[in-house]
């Protein structure tokens, strides 16, 4: 998910060592989750046509460097640059911002009015359309325009996984073969969820997330990320109430995609289509300082920061991103910006892992921390995966982590659990394939405390 480093491998070329960027390539991802008993959806194509779209964002982008094997955190430069898969002739509608829709309308010979209508069956009137055909009440010549330079859908249906407490995780598959994983979370309460990815893979190299194992492969486009979304309301509008808040939180480290996400937020939010409140669209991130900052000044939307520990020690072993920007930079970047925002708190996010960041002492030193930081704080069960010598802490001792804080003055929620016996909860996404990030080193200190969690 969010969370880790980007890797690289060194490589010899003659006498001289340089480091190559590794593409990873992982096989098509079998993770599973879900188990609700889905409403029939309503009938629609499974695979698109094998056809090269035009977006308004694309650009290609080649794989970025990940995290190296001697634990160093390369430079990030480019990571802002919008990555896509290959597009051609027809134009990819869902990756345009209303303005761009409008203008992309009128160069085709109709009128701005034309845009609005199209804008709010893609997005709203319980449309959702994914064809042409779908396009009722417009212009015949328009729709006809529509189906031959026009693509309304960017994903495939793969799969639908449903886990014994209702979440579902679903799988796509993206134009290019791969696949990408995300998850709808139904409440009773009313409070329904998409958690939408931004990246196939990761390149933060978290060494507690199972999306991190793959490495990074590429970044979603804008209209990849909002056809998460459209096909949430699709699939389960019906079964389980509307869709209320969307978080950024599935596979790939959303900031290091900044171009494609801060777009598809907008889109997310514009009054005239899906109209979620920015205040529940959250978008987290494991600490890109710079990304960060230009994502508060440019977006109006809620910001979720992965913190995981109070020591810059050990925030260097779990979460490798830290070696570049360490937690006093990270926080006090916060602080400054969040100075200049009205009433906005950042969402810390901490996975409690056993005998590694859940002491009574990290307690008292996450208090200290987000002094002076408008925040909440969201303790978070690690849910365990192959590979991972990490165990989550037990829940008596997150209840005694919580009540320190609480009585410390900071407003604390635990997150419970949700779609683990499918790997659909937090960190469980995605399939790692034969190459795989690197496991870095584990510090002496902490050695016995992972082997005695494992026992």
């Amino acid at each position: 998910m969010e969370m880790g480093c980007m890797w690289m491998r060194r490589v010899r070329t003659s006498a001289v060592a340089s480091f190559s960027l590794l593409s990873i390539h992982p096989p098509i991802p079998s993770s599973s989750f879900l188990s609700f008993h889905p409403s029939p959806p309503r009938p629609l194509p499974l695979f698109l046509p094998n056809r090269r779209y035009v977006s308004a964002s694309a650009s290609s982008s080649p794989t970025l460097p990940l995290v190296s094997a001697d634990g160093g955190c390369p430079d990030l430069g480019g990571c802002e640059e919008s990555g896509t898969a290959t597009r051609g002739p027809k134009a990819m509608l869902k990756g345009m911002r209303y303005t761009e829709l409008e203008k992309w309308v009128q160069s085709q010979g109709y009128r701005p009015g034309q845009a609005l209508m199209l804008w709010k069956r893609m997005y709203g009137n319980n449309v959702w359309a994914h064809s042409a055909d779908e396009l009722h009440g417009l212009n015949k010549d328009f729709k006809k325009m529509l189906s031959e330079r026009a693509e309304l859908r960017a994903l495939s249906l793969k799969e639908i996984r449903a886990a014994a407490d209702g979440t579902k995780k679903i799988l796509f598959s993206l134009e290019d073969g791969l696949i990408v994983e995300t998850v709808i979370i139904p409440c009773d309460r009313g409070r329904n969820t998409v958690c939408v990815s931004s990246q196939v893979g990761c390149a933060m190299n978290c060494q507690f997330c199972f999306t991190g194992r793959m490495g990074l492969t590429r970044h979603l486009t804008a209209a990849e990320i909002v056809d998460q979304a459209v096909f949430a309301y699709r699939l389960f509008n019906d079964e389980v109430g509307s869709i209320t808040n969307v978080v950024f939180m599935g596979m790939g480290e959303p900031l290091h995609n900044i171009e494609n996400v801060i777009k598809a937020a907008d889109i997310l939010v514009h009054e005239q289509g899906l109209h979620f409140s920015p205040r529940k669209v959250t978008v987290s991130t494991s600490g890109l300082v710079p990304q960060l900052k230009r994502f508060l000044h440019e977006s109006n939307c809620a910001l979720a920061v992965s913190l995981n520990a109070t020591t810059d020690e050990v925030r260097n072993w779990i979460m490798p991103i830290n070696r570049k920007y360490k937690l006093s930079v990270l926080l006090q970047t916060l602080r400054e910006e969040l100075h200049r925002k009205n009433n906005y708190k950042v969402l810390f996010e901490y996975v409690m892992l056993a005998g590694v960041n859940d002491s009574f002492e990290d307690a008292k030193r996450l208090i200290d921390l987000v002094q002076g930081i408008p925040c909440k704080i969201n303790l978070i069960s690690f849910n365990p995966h192959s590979g991972s010598k990490f165990k989550p802490a037990p829940e008596e001792k997150i209840i005694e982590f919580r009540n320190i804080l609480v009585e410390g003055g900071c407003t604390v929620f635990l997150r419970l659990s949700r779609g683990d016996d499918q790997m659909a909860a937090c960190g469980q996404l995605g399939k790692p394939g034969a190459r795989q990030a690197p496991l870095l080193r584990v510090p002496p200190q902490f050695e016995m405390a992972l082997n005695a969690a494992i026992q």
